[in-house]
């Protein structure tokens, strides 16, 4: 809504949907999986850690969703995503889907050689 002498406009993608929050999460949880699936070895005290703190944000969207709370439920999404890249980024979790991760070409490239 618009308000007299406002020039700013709201896009519909400007805000945060429970259907973007179900999308965004459901994203998430299938990096989650192919996390715990692809654990570098000797790295599993760091993929530990990293796993908890994705599982407690992912938590914590749920509970802020429920309480009608979407901007903080989106966020706690973006910063479990946020440690799954970075996990992934070290070479914790040796992921090749690069939808779901940011890894580079090349570090997908020696995946895939190794």
């Amino acid at each position: 809504m618009k308000r007299k002498g406002d020039t700013t406009s709201i896009k519909m993608e400007d805000k945060i949907t429970k259907i973007k929050i179900d999308s965004y999460r459901k994203i998430s949880e299938e990096a989650l999986k192919q996390a715990k699936a692809n654990i570098a070895k000797g790295k599993e005290s760091e993929a530990k850690e990293i796993i908890e703190m994705v599982e407690a944000y992912l938590s914590d969207s749920k509970h802020f969703e429920k309480q009608g709370n979407l901007v903080n439920s989106f966020a706690a999404i973006n910063y479990a995503h946020g440690w799954l890249d970075s996990g992934a980024r070290l070479k914790i979790f040796l992921v090749k889907d690069r939808k779901l991760f940011t890894i580079a070409w090349l570090e997908l490239l020696l995946l895939v050689w190794a």
